[in-house]
């Protein structure tokens, strides 16, 4: 379906045209036309399937559309979302998308300096993009006045719910006014997702565009196995062989992403690792330096790469399998975005072979494997537990905006003690941590 058959505005319009669109993929065809009705939605769609242009282009026309009198300067659209890298993606997307249009936008999350943030705010801004966590500190400061906002988004919503921001999100929730539009978008509908939806959104419309926890068609997938101790060479060998310019490679702990960029990095291919410990000055530069072809490799663990929007990524690497097997999904849906192709690798020792198993149990079917010649496994090595310590368990609320980490901190002020309540509560919720 062609854009303009949506009911968007001109000045939309424009904007789409000028970023070379012209078909609404299918989540943008069903979200638009409900979101533009002023209807609540409950919305269920793959990674790299267009959602955000999904959302982002209904809540501009809405606002266009609707009068400002009196509330000039007022956040009129608020958009959570889990990550820095997403508030940054999500950001941009209003920008290009709004590009015609006098709204005025900002990201808000942690891991930098509040005060530009609070003499933003003090202008006057429209939309705002923001973390849970650095959202709540401005509440809680009185920097920020959210009684005026019309639409409220919930990106990401099951990995908010899993990095432990749902206490957050319900006291985010309690500050809106009554009278608003709610929308909710989540690759899986979870219990605990269906359990927020029931609380805030009203009578809303359930789409989804695809089943649950599937792939995207043009990803091919393969399984290497190897033993543990010989993945980074097998690793080296792989982009060496192959001549991969472009690597995206997951790591279950900061520690071992830093670690194993390291020793790409001392097998001549330049590498560097993206994490919830990293400053954001640091991401930022790792994820434009890579971008822009200066680095080869990005290792990354998955809370820091949720929101990651790598145009023709071409190669995702499971350096470790999530704990989680819906990680998996999310993984290599980095890859084939918009249309494009791409190839999704997993290396994989003894220790590992449950963790595969349950994947392909979601994904009901097998992952072709094959052995690498001079990589074969040695069968005598016994299978050992896989370590789920501290910095296993530790959330991504860094991602997600605050200063905390896997390891322990001074506490410097009310957003640590804020943090170590949230991990509290998510860790009474009985889900598994993933490393941030």
């Amino acid at each position: 379906m062609l854009f303009e058959k949506l009911g968007l505005s001109a000045e939309l319009l424009r904007a789409i045209e000028k970023q070379g669109y012209l078909k609404a993929t299918p989540i943008q065809q069903q979200a638009i036309p409900l979101i533009l009705e002023g209807r609540d939605v409950l919305a269920g769609a793959q990674t790299g399937t267009g959602k955000t242009a999904g959302f982002t282009l209904p809540l501009l026309q809405q606002l266009q559309m609707r009068p400002s009198e009196g509330r000039r300067g007022c956040v009129r659209a608020l958009i959570l979302v889990p990550t820095r890298e997403l508030a940054a993606q999500v950001r941009q997307s209003v920008l290009t998308y709004g590009s015609f249009l006098p709204f005025r936008t900002m990201e808000i999350f942690g891991g930098v300096s509040i005060n530009p943030q609070i003499s933003k705010l003090r202008k006057g801004v429209d939309i705002v993009v923001a973390t849970p966590g650095r959202l709540l500190d401005h509440v809680q400061q009185r920097t920020i006045d959210l009684s005026s906002v019309e639409t409220l988004v919930l990106d990401e919503a099951d990995r908010m719910l899993d990095m432990g921001f749902i206490r957050d999100i319900r006291k985010i929730l309690s500050t809106l006014p009554k009278q608003r539009q709610n929308l909710l978008f989540s690759a899986t509908f979870s219990k605990e997702i269906r359990r927020l939806a029931a609380d805030f959104l009203h009578a809303p419309t359930e789409i989804q565009v695809a089943p649950r926890n599937t792939t995207a068609d043009r990803v091919s997938q393969v399984v290497y196995p190897v033993d543990k101790r010989r993945k980074r060479e097998l690793l080296s060998h792989r982009i060496g062989v192959e001549n991969w310019r472009q690597v995206l490679v997951f790591t279950r702990t900061k520690h071992g992403a830093n670690r194993l960029a390291e020793q790409l990095s001392d097998d001549g291919i330049r590498a560097v690792a993206i994490h919830g410990n990293k400053s954001q000055a640091a991401r930022t530069k790792a994820l434009a330096d890579f971008k822009a072809g200066k680095v080869r490799v990005l290792v990354a663990t998955d809370i820091a790469a949720r929101g990651l929007d790598i145009e023709r990524l071409p190669h995702v690497v499971n350096y470790e399998l999530p704990n989680v097997p819906e990680d998996y999904v999310h993984r290599i849906g980095r890859t084939a975005r918009a249309g494009q192709e791409g190839q999704a690798v997993s290396l994989v020792c003894i220790d590992e072979l449950k963790l595969l198993r349950d994947i392909e149990r979601i994904l009901k079917g097998r992952i072709e494997q094959e052995i690498i010649p001079g990589y074969e496994p040695d069968p005598r090595i016994k299978a050992e537990p896989i370590l789920q310590g501290r910095s296993q368990r530790s959330a991504g609320h860094n991602g997600g905006g605050r200063n905390t980490g896997g390891r322990k901190k001074k506490r410097t002020g009310p957003s640590h003690s804020h943090d170590a309540r949230s991990a509290q509560g998510n860790r009474s919720s009985g889900r598994r941590r993933r490393a941030g």
